[in-house]
């Protein structure tokens, strides 16, 4: 079982930075495979931030954070980072890491989230 660990929340003020952290563990997928960040607004629904595939790295970004937050991941320390620059009071959410395989077209293992907190 696939297990994701995240950290690096916190209060910060509008313009700040924060990178937050994915610990992953006990990842076997046999096929390519996606890890992604997704939050959750207060009152809102869970929303995708970024993925990133392994082996060819690429990326994907959600509309409103392209150009400030970059999503990248360290396969020696088997953990996924989101950089977040330029952080907006509408950045508040609950951040979550996910994992799917290539073949599996819905998130399908998912961390604790970690609470971002961004003041005006």
């Amino acid at each position: 079982q696939v297990q994701l660990v995240e950290s690096g929340g916190g209060l910060v003020q509008a313009g700040d930075s924060l990178r937050l952290s994915c610990a992953v563990s006990r990842l076997t997928f046999s096929s390519p495979y996606f890890m992604a960040w997704f939050r959750q607004p207060p009152g809102k629904e869970r929303e995708f931030v970024a993925s990133i595939r392994s082996g060819s790295g690429n990326t994907d970004y959600e509309d409103r954070v392209k150009g400030r937050f970059t999503i990248s991941r360290d396969d020696a320390k088997n953990t996924v980072y989101l950089q977040m620059n330029n952080l907006k009071p509408e950045d508040t959410a609950v951040y979550y890491c996910a994992a799917r395989s290539y073949w599996v077209p819905q998130y399908n293992y998912w961390g604790q989230g970690t609470q971002v907190t961004v003041s005006s």
